[in-house]
């Protein structure tokens, strides 16, 4: 199988302002958010980053989307190093996250044209583009309304559309589905099969369970910054729920990585 991702040693500190160490109820003046981290995501498959909050997830995720640098370590996406080549890394890959805010006073229309022209997609492959998912998503009823006034669900749809304006062959998300309705989140699950199927490689961040078992080849599950356990779901499984195994791996893990 062809590596398409590869991460090798990843390390990131940040600094606690007062603030945030109140929030952290501690006086360590730094947080270790990723700690040495390594996986491999083949072309093609579905990899998922399961973790509680504070496992270093989303830092993961924006590092490889060369949004942070990191500290220490480095990840190839495609071959292109995430630390030497941000650039052309972000020109290879779709990354959506759900604190992605999109500006209020444009619409799904504008905001599409704008990305298509950034990532220098044709003209003509930007309207075929654009027509495909506003349609497969409901968004070209929506085409010419302002970002603000759409509901939460349709804001995340035209986010995704966004983030795949170029066709990417390597997807990024952050909690695809955190906060969406049970029919967005749905529609939203079905594309990533569809993501899936025509062989791309996703890699997604998540903390619900059903949405690992439903669509990931592996998961990797992260604790405190490490990788706790990273294999297919049926070999970490073994026979049980992904739940059950998670808190069984969070009990034998958190005390020795905490």
């Amino acid at each position: 199988m062809e590596e398409l991702i590869q991460v090798k040693e990843l390390c990131k500190t940040f600094k606690l302002s007062a603030k945030q160490q109140k929030l952290e109820k501690t006086k360590e003046k730094t947080k270790v958010a990723v700690d040495g981290l390594s996986f491999t995501a083949y072309k093609g498959e579905v990899f998922g980053l399961l973790g509680p909050n504070g496992a270093g997830k989303t830092t993961t995720l924006r590092m490889l989307a060369t949004l942070i640098r990191p500290d220490s370590g480095d990840a190839l996406l495609d071959g292109v190093s995430v630390t030497k080549d941000p650039e052309t890394v972000r020109s290879r890959i779709g990354f959506l996250t759900s604190e992605l805010k999109l500006e209020d006073f444009f619409s799904p229309n504008y905001l599409f044209q704008f990305f298509a022209s950034l990532y220098g997609v044709p003209q003509d492959k930007a309207l075929a583009r654009r027509e495909e998912l506003f349609s497969r998503f409901g968004i070209d009823r929506f085409a010419e309304v302002k970002v603000g006034d759409l509901s939460t669900g349709m804001k995340q749809k035209v986010s995704l559309v966004i983030s795949l304006v170029h066709d990417p062959d390597i997807i990024i998300f952050d909690e695809p589905t955190n906060g969406l309705d049970v029919l967005t989140a749905k529609v939203v699950t079905d594309f990533l099969l569809d993501l899936r199927a025509q062989g791309k490689t996703i890699l997604l961040s998540t903390h619900i369970f059903s949405l690992i078992e439903k669509i990931c080849d592996r998961v990797g599950i992260m604790i405190s910054g490490k990788m706790a356990v990273c294999d297919t779901l049926e070999k970490i499984c073994g026979g049980k729920s992904l739940e059950d195994r998670f808190f069984e791996v969070y009990r034998e893990k958190a005390g020795d990585l905490e």
